[in-house]
């Protein structure tokens, strides 16, 4: 079954609790936690605090993505915070291979994840190293771009890695995700949608949570 990550960057973050109780509620299996640090994008959004600050609201898998240079500084508190999963970017300054060890040896999920710009194959030396991959079909940075359609390629490149290599790695895709381009990013091998407008520009995005959900060839089991 495809799991749905709402992204929080999307929420209302003036009742922050509550937005995470909406999703729960909606049936979301994973928060996305988009984490900026103004050096690697222009934009800053949350620290570890906000992250302890709402892990006791939900036992809902934290998805927190790392989009800040030299992110092996921060893997740590992020853990310590209550990340069930920690993505660092392959473009990031920094030893990027390093960063993943150590986000595995805190007992950790680790993931990698890359801009629309980067061709896939940088991937190839952190895919041993990884439970997941986050194709990002918008750039890093920002909410509300439209998605890009290279990601699908980029999708299709991993799946084939994981059918030979690691059938349990996960395949996150996120930007631009709404029922149309999900079904089509679902078909081409992922395996977690990651979305924030689409979902929470809803009254009720329960619905639209549990037909995501049927993509896939495995959504009746």
């Amino acid at each position: 079954m495809t799991r749905v990550a709402p992204s929080m960057l999307s929420a209302d973050f003036s009742k922050l609790g509550e937005e995470i109780k909406r999703i729960e509620s909606a049936g979301a299996d994973w928060v996305h936690l988009d984490v900026m640090d103004g050096m690697f994008v222009p934009n800053i959004t949350i620290g570890p605090v906000v992250v302890e600050s709402i892990r006791g609201l939900t036992r809902m898998p934290f998805d927190v993505h790392l989009m800040i240079q030299k992110p092996i500084r921060y893997v740590k508190m992020f853990a310590d915070a209550g990340s069930d999963m920690l993505t660092v970017h392959v473009e990031a300054e920094g030893d990027v291979k390093a960063a993943l060890k150590e986000i595995m040896d805190l007992g950790v999920k680790s993931g990698i994840t890359l801009n629309p710009g980067t061709p896939v194959e940088e991937l190839d030396p952190f895919l041993d190293l990884v439970d997941l991959v986050l194709i990002m079909t918008v750039e890093a940075g920002f909410g509300g771009q439209s998605f890009r359609e290279n990601g699908l390629s980029k999708i299709s490149y991993i799946k084939k890695y994981a059918e030979s290599n690691n059938p349990k790695l996960e395949i996150s895709v996120d930007g631009g995700i709404n029922r149309d381009t999900g079904k089509r990013c679902v078909d081409a091998g992922a395996t977690v949608l990651a979305a924030g407008s689409s979902l929470f520009k809803l009254n009720d995005m329960g619905k639209e949570i549990a037909l995501w959900k049927t993509y896939g060839p495995n959504a009746k089991e």
